[in-house]
């Protein structure tokens, strides 16, 4: 209850400030402690995996960004509903694709990726009018995970599903009532389909492929970036994937996760800095010290 009790007095103290401050205290903050931590290794293993043309000074360059990126957007998610609030720190490309889902051209598998404030997705999809699940890991500490869930009714997501066995099936049983569902797609997962990405075999959850061909539903990729200055973003509602049902189940949701992979490369290629780059997304012995 203590960590639980000291999340909520950060919260409540970040609320006594703008949004922007509030903001720039997080990129500071994280751009200080964390090249301290292990996570500093293991993203700069991530960078060089992903691109080992860059030199020592721009592989620098890129960790103290991305530690910039991520301290802004942990800090702006405790008061992410304020910043939603202000139609003017969100702009929406592909906003006639969210109002067509909502009217009923929908239900959709929605995927995204860890993209700089990425919470800023579940605001959008909710507030285009679409019921959908969003799934969500659980914090470790059930009393946090409460205050998680609470700062996130604040902007309006309401439907939870966990991920996990139960979480899955809440899943099946939206997309049978008609729902949406979203999920992030872009981390490892162990007994996923290996598949690659940036050229590196990795294993990756098969879930909105799956969920995708068994109902019939496009796949709704989107993204989020950073226009700044501060806590201003965009989110992009692209193109929609259709997979292809040859009647091999198991061949067609390999090749949809082959997909899924390249249009998360494909968006970390164009913003770098703006990846979740501390996440170990490749097998474990990649991260091995030689000898």
């Amino acid at each position: 209850m203590l960590e639980a009790a000291l999340f909520d007095a950060v919260c409540g103290l970040a609320r006594l400030f703008p949004i922007d401050s509030v903001s720039d205290s997080g990129a500071w903050l994280f751009r200080k402690l964390g090249p301290l931590t292990s996570a500093h290794r293991v993203a700069a293993r991530n960078i060089e995996i992903a691109f080992p043309q860059l030199t020592d000074a721009e592989t620098k360059q890129l960790l103290r960004a991305q530690w910039t990126e991520l301290g802004r957007s942990l800090a702006e998610f405790i008061i992410l509903d304020r910043v939603v609030a202000d139609k003017a720190r969100v702009q929406i490309e592909g906003a006639e694709r969210l109002a067509a889902i909502a009217a009923g051209a929908g239900p959709v598998v929605f995927i995204s990726g860890h993209f700089s404030c990425f919470e800023v997705m579940p605001a959008a999809i909710v507030r285009a009018g679409i019921p959908c699940q969003i799934t969500y890991r659980a914090m470790n500490n059930p009393y946090v995970d409460a205050s998680v869930r609470r700062q996130r009714f604040r902007y309006g997501v309401r439907l939870f599903a966990p991920k996990g066995l139960e979480g899955a099936r809440e899943l099946m049983r939206a997309m049978q009532r008609g729902e949406s569902v979203a999920l992030m797609n872009d981390q490892k997962f162990n007994g996923g389909v290996a598949a690659p990405f940036f050229g590196v075999t990795c294993h990756t959850a098969p879930g909105p492929s799956t969920f995708a061909l068994r109902f019939g539903l496009p796949i709704q990729p989107m993204s989020v970036q950073r226009v700044g200055p501060g806590a201003r973003f965009k989110v992009i509602v692209h193109d929609p994937i259709h997979l292809d049902d040859t009647g091999d189940r198991e061949a067609d949701i390999a090749a949809g996760v082959r997909r899924i992979n390249a249009f998360m490369e494909e968006r970390v290629r164009e913003r770098p800095t703006e990846w979740f780059w501390v996440h170990r997304r490749w097998p474990n012995e990649v991260y091995k010290k030689p000898g």
